[in-house]
């Protein structure tokens, strides 16, 4: 940081004095020493606000924070689901209660920008708005509500910030990486090497631990047309019977085939370099309902494991439940009820293409790819 000028305070004689002995700047002349006056510190400069925004199919997520050593730390935080892209897939087109209820979440965003007087930022949306017919009509509407220009990222962009919000749980001794996003409308999977140094815990909250000498290398990515809403949407969410479970793995597996085939993934899978990590409300759900959780609580999902056994074991428990007992589970929630089963068949899919055993949990993503970006790029 860097610090500011000493204050000036004006003593009792002269304009808008508080009674107070007058303080001199440091570096005024030595003679002021005769004279009785006493030097304050230099005070610093608070670390400024930053504002990143991720606009998705399904969630309107909001993270303010202010730079802290090589990370940051969070001041403000705001999600809210609000299924933007609800009906997109057969209309082709965002629609008016959907983009009300994301307004909505955006004059909420606004309010906390402008509280936290957030100096920069960046505010993004994702697939929704990449598809629909209608998003430079809703994006105007939802600039003059944020009071702020909402850019919509292509999917090579939203990947490569997923990674960098992430890559601090990376191991730092594992060369390779599987890293993917289950969203609303579309699934990134990102495939990266990255060159390993022992990892130095600065233990500061969603700050980069130095790992990498440098950033990892994305090697390839892509970007699977379906996400939770848009398979739920497909092949229902209420009540999802076991064949249409299974249908929905199929697709997704056969979507994932052709990236396996282009870069062989499984044989660095057979050699032990690959680690995974898994960046989503599935996975973080499954981590929840894993841990036994009474209530979500981040600071113990973020950067826990799951190995896949346990993950087949919370899915098939989901499976066996109606809608209103995945509800009654406080990590799923009525919100999120229908959503889980589409999200466990995506990630069913992911890990039976490449079996690595176990997954990272990332509560984290474009945001904080965002926000490191924004203050360390």
């Amino acid at each position: 940081m860097v610090a500011g000028n000493a204050h000036r305070h004006i003593g009792p004689d002269g304009a808008g004095g508080s009674g107070t002995a007058p303080v001199r700047d440091r570096r005024a002349p030595a003679a002021g020493f005769a004279a009785g006056i006493v030097l304050a510190p230099v005070p610093r400069r608070p670390a400024p606000n930053y504002a990143a925004l991720d606009l998705g199919t399904n969630n309107c997520r909001l993270l303010v924070a202010r730079p802290a050593g090589i990370g940051f730390r969070v001041v403000d935080a705001f999600s809210r689901i609000v299924r933007l892209g609800e009906g997109l897939a057969t209309s082709g087109t965002l629609s008016e209660a959907a983009m009300a209820r994301t307004l909505d979440a955006l004059k909420v965003c606004a309010d906390k920008i402008a509280y936290r007087h957030a100096t920069m930022g960046r505010y993004v949306a994702t697939e929704a708005c990449r598809q629909a017919a209608n998003c430079e009509t809703f994006i105007a509407r939802a600039r003059e509500t944020l009071g702020a220009e909402i850019e919509i990222i292509s999917a090579a962009e939203e990947a490569r910030l997923v990674v960098a919000g992430c890559a601090p749980l990376l191991h730092p001794r594992i060369p390779y990486a599987l890293v993917f996003d289950i969203g609303g409308g579309s699934t990134e999977i990102v495939w990266l090497r990255q060159e390993c140094r022992p990892r130095a815990d600065c233990g500061v909250p969603h700050a980069a631990a130095p790992d990498q000498i440098s950033p990892p290398e994305i090697l390839g990515s892509i970007s699977l047309p379906f996400g939770v809403v848009t398979f739920t949407e497909r092949f229902g969410g209420v009540h999802v019977p076991p064949a249409a479970y299974r249908a929905m793995v199929a697709e997704a597996e056969a979507a994932l085939a052709p990236f396996e085939r282009r870069h062989r993934i499984r044989r660095e899978i057979r050699a032990r370099q690959v680690q995974m990590l898994g960046s989503s409300g599935t996975v973080t759900t499954l981590a929840g309902i894993h841990l036994a959780l009474p209530r979500y609580i981040r600071a113990l999902v973020d950067g826990s494991t799951l190995t896949f056994e346990q993950i087949a074991i919370v899915s098939r428990h989901l499976a066996r439940l109606d809608i209103d007992g995945r509800a009654a589970n406080p990590c799923v929630g009525r919100e999120r009820a229908d959503l889980v089963l589409s999200g466990c068949a995506i990630l069913d899919a992911i890990c039976a293409t490449w079996p690595v055993g176990r997954l990272r949990v990332a509560d984290r993503g474009i945001r904080e790819g965002i926000l490191f970006d924004l203050m360390h790029g």
